[in-house]
């Protein structure tokens, strides 16, 4: 392992072996031809990668993929079955809240206990004590067994003696989904800190914007396999994309909501001018993403101002009109069209779909092609973003939607300041309406 190397991972396997009866383990082991009764399942596969000094990870994937098993293989709580793991340098981790606590002592003895588990002595543990305290904030129960604490108590004060141990490595296991919103906001402040510093994180969740936010790169595990290594948000694209089109083979067969009469809803009684064409755009697909179940297309689509001419940047604050042409390829009920802006790293931030705004298209034939028109403002702070289109199948409404064909990053569009006297810090802004009053106070 080099020098800029702290974590590296050879052809890891780990091996359970499955029973149907509690008995079948001791008829296997005294078996005199070594029977079999068991069967294997493959938590982790042949999986390699390597980690740089510094450097900040997520770990995505679904419940079950093997994520928490890889973890507890880098810390030591578990052995592999084949594989080599190295790690350099000092490691902390919130894999499972109060893991490696003992519920009998209280929270200060614990937190004493925890050292010595990281190879701290009882007086550099005392030099650190008044820190993790503070962070951990919650008051005299630190003097009390930690049997009695709630998840929030064990969240804090796991996570306020994994930061204060000065690691080499943290690894986070969607511990801060546990506790209010300000301690989470503390915690990730202080990951921040941890990161600036050099130390090394691994960060397991479920909530993309974090992994796409937090970290640079993304290990995406799939049954146990690692499906991909690399560039977070793109890593995280893959996955989403790969969730979408299995929501669309899980809902495969179910029965869409019947449509309502569009007649007063949709846009089809009022003059909107066609600018869209129906030219499929060439897509850079380093850039772009496509995917979908091929029932239907994105033929074309395009951003107009208010006399209806196309643009490519934006005013912020001001109303536009998205337009897109689509195409079905199966008669289906209903559909829906969406539109979205997204940041440049991949975080949508303003969406609009006729579902979302109680709108039913009518039903559409084979063969049939539609223009979809929506007026909406852009609240956002100036900046370059992603435009986005996609054509779904809502199964359930504003619940479960087969995704027909979605395209992300069909373009990149610029939002520009109307002056400077609408600056504002915030990724959002709208206009208020502000009234003072004097006071006359005795």
């Amino acid at each position: 392992m080099t020098n800029d190397i702290v974590i590296s991972v050879r052809n890891l396997t780990k091996v359970y072996n499955l029973y149907d009866r509690t008995r079948d383990r001791l008829l296997e082991t005294l078996h005199p031809l070594r029977k079999k009764y068991h069967k294997e399942f493959y938590a982790l596969n042949d999986i390699s990668f390597d980690i740089g000094k510094g450097e900040t990870v997520g770990i995505i994937g679904k419940n079950g993929a093997g994520k928490s098993t890889l973890l507890k293989i880098l810390t030591g709580v578990l052995t592999p079955t084949a594989g080599e793991v190295d790690v350099k340098g000092r490691i902390s981790s919130l894999l499972e809240l109060g893991a490696g606590f003992n519920m009998e002592y209280t929270g200060v003895e614990n937190i004493y206990l925890q050292g010595s588990f990281m190879g701290y002595t009882e007086k550099e543990m005392e030099g650190r004590i008044d820190d993790i305290l503070s962070f951990a904030d919650i008051g005299d129960f630190v003097y009390q067994p930690v049997k009695m604490y709630s998840s929030g108590m064990f969240a804090r004060l796991a996570f306020a003696v994994a930061i204060n141990v000065e690691p080499d490595i943290l690894i986070v296991d969607e511990a801060l989904s546990v506790g209010d919103i300000l301690f989470q906001v503390k915690c990730m402040a202080r990951m921040r800190a941890m990161m600036e510093k050099g130390v090394t994180v691994l960060f397991v969740s479920h909530d993309t914007y974090s992994v796409k936010s937090l970290c640079k790169k993304a290990i995406w595990i799939e049954n146990g396999t690692m499906k991909q290594y690399g560039d977070a948000g793109n890593v995280v694209n893959k996955y989403i994309e790969a969730q979408h089109l299995n929501i669309n083979s899980e809902l495969e067969g179910d029965s869409a909501v019947q449509s309502a009469d569009a007649a007063d809803t949709s846009v089809s009684g009022n003059v909107i001018p066609v600018v869209v064409e129906f030219k499929e755009k060439t897509l850079d697909l380093a850039v772009s993403q496509r995917y979908g179940d091929g029932r239907g297309a994105i033929k074309g689509a395009v951003l107009l101002d208010e006399n209806f001419k196309q643009v490519h940047e934006l005013v912020s604050n001001h109303e536009y009109y998205l337009q897109a042409a689509v195409e079905f390829y199966e008669s289906m009920p209903t559909f829906v069209i969406g539109f979205s802006l997204s940041s440049l790293d991949g975080i949508m931030q303003l969406t609009w779909t006729n579902a979302q705004d109680g709108i039913t298209f009518p039903p559409v034939e084979k063969g049939e092609s539609y223009i979809v028109t929506a007026k909406v403002k852009i609240p956002l702070r100036a900046g370059v973003y992603t435009f986005n289109v996609g054509l779904e199948y809502p199964v359930d409404i504003n619940q479960y939607h087969q995704f027909l064909d979605v395209i992300m990053n069909y373009e990149s569009i610029k939002v520009e300041f109307e002056s400077p006297r609408k600056c504002f810090a915030s990724m959002f802004y709208n206009e208020g309406t502000y009234f003072l009053d004097k006071v006359e106070r005795l």
